[in-house]
């Protein structure tokens, strides 16, 4: 029997991987391949939470990531790399995990929407409700600030250390939803 929500989910899986870093970012591979194990999901983008050093400006565009870490990071990762940035505008990020599920119909986004919102991703959502709903699930615990202005950096390393220790605790927070997330999808229709 011919299934077009099949086939679309063979292709998209099978297609080489366009994110920054290249690859599945390895703490959330566990829960996509469980998600697109389902016949009634695929994931179609996601990360597990990640700190970033960018060019602050307001327009997208390439090559505004300077540095891009999906692991904990230490005082001197972060001073190391805030040295070596010069002339720019830079903006400190750390972001919680966000990822994007096809879903077959609107009964399975929505099953799949509580489950998120239970493992306390509260800021998951169903963002397009055509024939196959997108779902949005992302988790709400975030930091966002400049940290360098003309070659400045704007903030002593005691602030530093405690930057880089409230990033890891939320990282680590993000983690866990994730680990969540993923023990309760067991019972999910394959």
């Amino acid at each position: 029997m011919f299934d077009p929500f099949l086939r679309r989910k063979t292709s998209v899986l099978s297609k080489l991987d366009k994110s920054s870093i290249g690859k599945w970012d390895k703490k959330i591979i566990s829960l996509c391949n469980k998600i697109n194990k389902s016949k009634n999901y695929y994931t179609a983008s996601s990360c597990s939470g990640r700190i970033v050093l960018m060019i602050a400006q307001n327009k997208k565009s390439h090559n505004l990531f300077l540095k891009i870490s999906h692991e904990l990071i230490s005082f001197n990762w972060l001073k190391n790399n805030l040295n070596k940035i010069k002339n720019k505008f830079v903006k400190f990020k750390c972001e919680p995990p966000i990822f994007h599920v096809v879903c077959r119909n609107l009964e399975s986004a929505s099953l799949l929407l509580e489950k998120a919102k239970i493992s306390g991703m509260k800021h998951s959502g169903i963002h397009y409700l055509g024939k196959n709903p997108i779902l949005e699930i992302h988790g709400d615990d975030k930091l966002e600030f400049p940290i360098i202005n003309k070659n400045k950096i704007l903030a002593n390393d005691n602030f530093l250390k405690l930057i880089a220790k409230e990033s890891n605790e939320k990282l680590k927070k993000s983690w866990k939803m994730i680990k969540k997330l993923e023990n309760s999808l067991n019972n999910l229709s394959s």
